[in-house]
């Protein structure tokens, strides 16, 4: 009787070595990309450096900072970091104070506002303020333009024909300030309360710039309904605060300050306060100086004895 065969075994034993081949194929592709990465782009390296060196030392000394070893120094002053001595002597920007006969004009005006435009006075429609510095012709929004728009009416144009004459003659800067109250408007003209504000006093510009005031002179900004003037918890302190502000600046920089914090919110006082310069006030700067051992610091600058003898 012939023997039967054993069957042979099925598993194999040497499987381990696919998984091991895989897993150095993935290895060497995981390599080669971090080599592809680490790789540096000669000419785009070469931009990035001349253009911060263009930044932090100065335009005129980028190129030779590229092309020589080291860090160079720059004396110009261009760039954020100037090398060399920092000039501490440059005179200071100061206001003079206003004389007599600046005042008395900005006065003047107040008073011919007043009694040229009593009755809109009277009748709550226009408020005219002034000091030395400035002087104010707030104009309520709901004479000049329909509710929720900014064309102006009829009124208008005669009341602000009427102003342009007035102010026409004068050199003195003029901005217009347009508010709104807190309730919402979503248009699509007006998205919010700040397109509004800002397209009424852009249109006052407009019609002061077609009476004969010198655009040059003006410049609109709008504020919305974040600089409330009264209360607007009630109906009248609503359309209160629906206005529209003419402001005469004594010079340009009255101008900008008052601009940027809003002739309402702020005072003479403070605004003369932010015009002069405090006589023990240092503005610090930074200098570059090298280090013994070849490296680069950057600190504040001291004036030299003589410049501290000299305060």
């Amino acid at each position: 009787m012939p023997r039967r065969r054993l069957p042979e075994d099925s598993i194999r034993n040497d499987r381990w070595v696919i998984s091991y081949a895989d897993f150095i194929t993935l290895l060497f592709a995981f390599f080669v990309v971090m080599y592809a990465i680490s790789s540096v782009n000669e000419e785009k390296y070469k931009s990035l450096t001349e253009a911060l060196s263009g930044v932090f030392v100065g335009l005129d000394q980028a190129i030779d900072i590229n092309n020589a070893p080291g860090l160079g120094r720059s004396e110009s002053g261009i760039g954020i970091f100037a090398g060399g001595n920092a000039d501490l002597d440059a005179p200071k920007v100061t206001i003079a104070p206003p004389d007599q006969k600046e005042t008395e004009s900005l006065h003047a005006l107040e008073e011919t506002l007043k009694v040229n435009f009593s009755q809109l006075v009277d009748e709550g429609q226009l408020v005219v303020t002034g000091n030395d510095l400035w002087v104010a012709i707030e104009l309520r929004s709901s004479y000049l333009f329909s509710s929720g728009g900014a064309l102006p009416n009829i009124l208008a144009d005669q009341l602000l024909e009427k102003i342009a004459e007035l102010l026409k003659g004068d050199a003195n800067p003029i901005h217009v300030e347009g508010f709104t109250d807190n309730q919402q408007i979503s248009t699509d003209a007006y998205p919010s309360n700040w397109e509004l504000s800002a397209a009424r006093a852009a249109a006052v510009v407009r019609l002061l710039a077609q009476f004969g005031v010198d655009p040059k002179r003006m410049a609109a900004v709008g504020y919305g309904e974040f600089q409330p003037a009264y209360s607007n918890r009630t109906a009248e302190g609503q359309r209160l605060n629906r206005r529209v502000l003419i402001v005469v600046s004594r010079d340009e920089k009255v101008r900008r300050l008052i601009s940027s914090f809003g002739s309402q919110q702020v005072s003479e006082d403070a605004i003369s306060t932010l015009l002069a310069n405090p006589e023990e006030e240092v503005i610090p700067v930074i200098e570059q100086i090298e280090t013994g051992d070849g490296g680069v610091l950057f600190r504040r600058a001291e004036p030299e004895p003589s410049q501290q003898e000299d305060r």
